[in-house]
């Protein structure tokens, strides 16, 4: 059974923590004390209805004030597929929570409220889903029962989304009108939208294809540890530990190892104790090569014929994720994969307009939450892919030398000459 990592993004107020709820409580993935902590927290209310959003809603300031401030996850699978879902906030002031969430899922749930239609978060969280290489995107136009479930008001919003689309490097989407209170074309069709005659999003969700999301044609693995144990029983045992980012190994290949530019080929996989003939993207192994060649942490194990770009001068989109702006010679840790080296912010060639997603040039600091094109120099060369063509070897983070915090995360895509 496959898994589907999403989240849920869109405006404050917009119902993504409900529609987490709904999802939860009528495909019953919620326990039975979970289901009696929220019935006695909401215990009083006048309609007498539970408030689904606090499945999601941990944090004691996020129920104060009826607003999600903290990534939330949630796990759950129907008979179909296994599902982790990502909650983000929708205040701006929380856009960097968003960019951290959705990194690493597969889909992107943008919901709009019905009677206000596509607004600024909408069109930041739709940007950002589509720099961060979401390939697929549900547009839930949420609230539908305060519109009367009015079909014309459903179109008039695909249309305005639609048009925001096509200035965005976004494939496929999908519309979808709900009503996540009342559960509404969430998990069970609703008789009050007849003029629809789509999926309901659940079933979206357990049908979407997902066979053609991991680059397996790019292999690529990141060292994480070497295993030397000196041992009397393994005195000559040298293997190399980690996840493979993308692509698949074979007993028998020829590999680089990057940045050192070394040569050999794979003369053992090993996974849970066992030897494998091959190996590809997801899974945890150990590496053994046919040389003694000197490997350590952050190096890159590629396929000889498939190699990325190397280089200590890059560029990429960036999203600036502290309070203290960030300035053209500012100074930080970039770290690609396991790899880290020092680096400095060369050049600011433009910032994105987030309403209009135009270019700004003439830029020499960012403040927090901007989204810019960024030229890096680094002190080490750092071997990556475009993030466009492969997500898992082209993200990279930019972390404040001094407290060690992740102050940016940054999207690859070329070397400047």
């Amino acid at each position: 059974m496959d898994l589907l990592r999403f989240i849920t993004c869109g405006s404050v107020d917009d119902g993504k923590s409900t529609l987490i709820g709904r999802l939860l409580y009528d495909s019953k993935s919620i326990l039975a004390d979970q289901l009696a902590a929220i019935e006695r927290a909401t215990k009083g209310r006048d309609d007498g209805s539970v408030d689904l959003a606090l499945l999601t809603d941990g944090l004691r300031s996020e129920r104060e004030q009826g607003i999600t401030i903290d990534v939330a996850y949630r796990y759950f699978q129907t008979p179909e597929r296994k599902f982790i879902i990502v909650d983000a906030p929708g205040h701006i002031q929380y856009t960097r929570n968003m960019v951290t969430g959705a990194s690493n899922c597969q889909l992107a749930i943008v919901l709009i409220d019905a009677r206000h239609g596509v607004v600024e978060q909408t069109r930041r969280h739709s940007l950002i889903a589509s720099l961060l290489g979401i390939p697929h995107l549900v547009v839930a136009v949420n609230k539908m029962d305060l519109v009367d479930h009015s079909q014309d008001v459903f179109s008039n919003i695909c249309i305005q989304y639609a048009e925001l689309a096509k200035k965005l490097n976004v494939g496929e989407v999908t519309f979808v009108p709900i009503s996540a209170l009342n559960g509404d074309n969430v998990v069970d069709r609703s008789e009050k939208m007849p003029w629809y005659d789509g999926p309901t999003l659940l079933h979206h969700l357990e049908m979407v294809e997902l066979s053609n999301d991991t680059n397996l044609t790019l292999p690529r693995f990141p060292v994480q540890f070497v295993i030397r144990p000196q041992t009397t029983e393994l005195h000559d045992y040298r293997g190399y530990a980690g996840k493979i980012n993308s692509g698949t190994f074979r007993v028998g290949d020829a590999v680089t190892v990057l940045p050192s530019g070394q040569t050999s080929t794979i003369s053992r996989i090993e996974f849970n104790e066992a030897d494998l003939p091959e190996a590809e993207a997801g899974q945890s192994v150990i590496l053994h090569l046919a040389d003694d060649i000197d490997i350590s942490r952050g190096d890159l194990i590629v396929a000889s014929d498939n190699q990325p770009t190397v280089t200590q001068t890059v560029e990429g989109m960036l999203c600036w994720m502290d309070t203290k702006e960030l300035k053209v010679g500012s100074k930080y840790v970039l770290q690609v994969g396991t790899a880290r080296t020092r680096c400095s912010v060369r050049e600011i060639p433009y910032q994105l307009n987030i309403e209009t997603y135009e270019q700004v040039e003439d830029v020499e600091s960012l403040k927090l939450n901007a989204l810019a094109r960024v030229v890096l120099r680094t002190a080490q060369p750092i071997a990556f892919d475009p993030y466009s063509v492969n997500r898992t070897n082209g993200g990279a983070i930019l972390i404040d030398e001094t407290s060690n915090v992740t102050v940016g995360a940054v999207m690859l895509e070329g070397e400047v000459g």
